[in-house]
């Protein structure tokens, strides 16, 4: 091999241009890390509706590190989405010094039951809310079917003046359905089988009877609706009077 002058030439050039490579390499990352390529501008490019800017600014300033080349984007990311409201994060890169930080943020649709909070999408996160919601009760795991069954039943109750203001979900999957009408707050017990049946036939017999005694003054704070036929509703305060003997 050694008298062979092809083979020296071959390898003497292979040698070369892994120690070139080698140098290349070893360039970039140096260079990559120099403070000429720091990340010295951070822009939020969505408006912010719940989010807290100045929370956002300082998890960015305290977390965020390395240049244009070196920031891991990933933990960068992680970081951002602990801040209460960010549902989403999303960043750029834009040549030379600037990141762009997208926030898409959580949208409040109801309670739940530790306490946290529920969004349009059905999911569970943790911030603070004054404002007026719906209040959901159910097994871990169950928020997004809740989500979905609040927006269905309250789509089909409202006709009837009837605003949803609670979902309960028991272990078993028995349903409940709070709602609030003019007449007062009212308690639906829809139970687990059937339930689309059971509140459609409510829904289709509330003008003839409901109706009539919310008309008349009487209000009706529950009604169960776990009959094969029909449904029972309970007035506060009512009592049947007993039946006359017979002398």
């Amino acid at each position: 091999m050694w008298d062979d002058s092809r083979q020296l030439n071959a390898i003497a050039v292979t040698l070369t241009v892994i120690a070139l490579a080698f140098l290349a390499w070893a360039g970039s990352g140096w260079l990559a890390g120099r403070r000429w390529f720091d990340i010295r501008e951070v822009a939020v490019t969505t408006p912010l509706k719940r989010a807290s800017a100045a929370h956002l600014e300082s998890v960015i300033r305290a977390e965020l590190s390395g240049t244009f080349f070196t920031m891991n984007l990933e933990a960068a990311r992680a970081s951002i989405s602990h801040v209460p409201w960010v549902r989403a994060v999303a960043l750029r890169r834009q040549w030379p010094h600037r990141l762009e930080v997208e926030i898409d943020e959580h949208q409040p649709l109801a309670r739940w039951s530790d306490g946290s909070l529920v969004d349009t999408q059905g999911d569970v996160f943790v911030a603070s809310y004054a404002g007026d919601l719906p209040q959901f009760d159910g097994p871990d795991g169950q928020s997004q079917v809740m989500a979905q069954r609040y927006r269905e039943w309250g789509t089909l109750l409202a006709p009837l003046a009837l605003r949803v203001t609670g979902l309960t979900l028991s272990a078993r999957g028995g349903w409940q359905i709070l709602a609030q009408g003019d007449g007062g707050d009212l308690t639906l017990h829809v139970g687990r089988d059937d339930v689309d049946a059971r509140l459609a036939r409510f829904i289709a017999a509330y003008g003839r009877t409901l109706a009539v005694l919310s008309r008349d003054g009487t209000h009706v704070d529950r009604v169960d609706l776990r009959y094969r036929n029909g449904f029972a509703a309970h007035v506060p305060g009512f009592r049947e009077k007993p039946a006359r003997r017979k002398s």
